[in-house]
């Protein structure tokens, strides 16, 4: 098989000269349908890696020309040209010449959809669309829109028809795209505006500061002191009962201490009961 171009595989990586990357492709000769139908059968039938360098460097212009209609949505061009040439390789691999169509014309859809992906991932730190609706919307709502600013009612209803969806999933997509990231810090000149609602201000983990563990540990030890204070005004069978019924790890049941005691569980749970009046008394009054 004889290859119709020798080509640098470098040039399919664009760097932070993007226009010095679209010349270069720019340089790359365009395939006739009959070279493009030949290496499509050797890749195909034969597996012929060649060949598939070959139709994926020779429709990289494609790619940027499909990526550059994403510039508006502010991620960088030559990360949405990355992922539009994943979608390109994706489409080579899968490209049938048997069917009788281009590879550009197969190829448009695998590089949107990369490139969608990439976009729905990064546009924002929350995910704004995750359903196949909401997809849609995402990606037609900037363009349907006739003016700056809410849509109208009637525009919600012109939107939802046209993108076969209800107005309630217009709405919400509207709501989301007209919504901003908040960064977690507020800015340095910000520190003293007491209209500062930076998430930092409002979301401090405060578990782990050491005054507040101090003072939970004095607390607890508190308590416990209080506790034992109380269970020592109780007579003895009282105490064992309620250290068997609540303080122990396993915990005996009425039937077990009746037996013990050679009492009815009834008289236990009698027992029981006024402790825990007198305990709770207790520890209020110390």
């Amino acid at each position: 098989m004889l290859y119709p171009l020798t080509l640098n595989t470098q040039l399919a990586v664009p760097g932070q000269n993007i226009e010095g990357y679209a010349q270069a492709i720019k340089s790359i000769p365009l395939l006739t349908t009959e070279e493009e139908r030949q290496l499509a059968e050797q890749l195909h039938i034969h597996n012929d890696l060649n060949a598939a360098k070959v139709l994926v460097m020779s429709h990289l212009r494609f790619v940027i020309y499909i990526a550059h209609s994403y510039r508006g949505y502010g991620l960088p061009q030559s990360d949405l040209i990355q992922e539009g040439n994943i979608g390109l390789m994706k489409a080579v691999k899968r490209f049938d010449p048997s069917v009788g169509v281009r590879l550009v014309s197969f190829a448009v859809h695998w590089i949107r959809a990369e490139i969608h992906e990439y976009i729905l991932r990064n546009w924002r730190i929350v995910k704004v669309a995750t359903t196949k609706s909401q997809r849609k919307l995402f990606f037609n709502l900037r363009s349907a829109k006739k003016r700056l600013g809410w849509l109208t009612q009637d525009e919600v209803a012109n939107v939802a028809k046209d993108l076969g969806v209800t107005p309630q999933d217009v709405l919400e997509m509207e709501t989301r795209l007209n919504t901003h990231d908040m960064a977690f810090d507020a800015h340095s000149d910000a520190d003293d505006d007491p209209d500062n609602f930076s998430p930092a201000n409002y979301l401090e983990d405060h578990r782990y500061d050491p005054a507040n563990l101090i003072e939970q540990t004095e607390w607890e030890a508190h308590g416990r002191g209080q506790l034992h204070k109380a269970l020592r005004q109780l007579d003895a069978r009282s105490q064992d009962i309620l250290q068997k019924r609540w303080l122990n790890e396993s915990k005996a049941t009425l039937q077990e201490l009746a037996a013990e005691y050679n009492i009815s569980a009834e008289r236990v749970r009698q027992i029981e009961t006024n402790a825990l009046k007198k305990l709770k008394k207790n520890i209020i009054v110390s």
